[in-house]
C-alpha cells in the first residue's frame, strides 16, 4: 500500500513539473495576441489621424497641400 502511495505521489509530481512549458507557451501566445491587437489599433488610428490632419491643413488658407 505504501509503495502504491509513493507511486501516485511521484506521478502527480511529474504531472505538475510538466506544466512549465505549457505556461510559457500560453504567455507567448498572449503576448503575440496583444502585439497583433496593438499593431491593428495603431494602423486604424493612424489612418484616422492622417485624415484629420489633412482636413485641418485643407481648412487653413495658404497651407501647402
Amino acid at each position: 500500500m505504501l509503495r502504491f502511495m509513493v507511486n501516485v505521489q511521484t506521478g502527480i509530481q511529474s504531472l505538475v513539473r510538466k506544466d512549465e512549458g505549457q505556461d510559457l507557451l500560453e504567455y507567448a501566445l498572449l503576448v503575440a495576441l496583444i502585439a497583433l491587437g496593438a499593431v491593428a489599433a495603431v494602423t486604424l488610428a493612424g489612418d484616422k489621424v492622417e485624415a484629420v490632419f489633412n482636413a485641418i491643413a485643407g481648412a487653413i488658407p495658404g497651407a501647402a497641400n
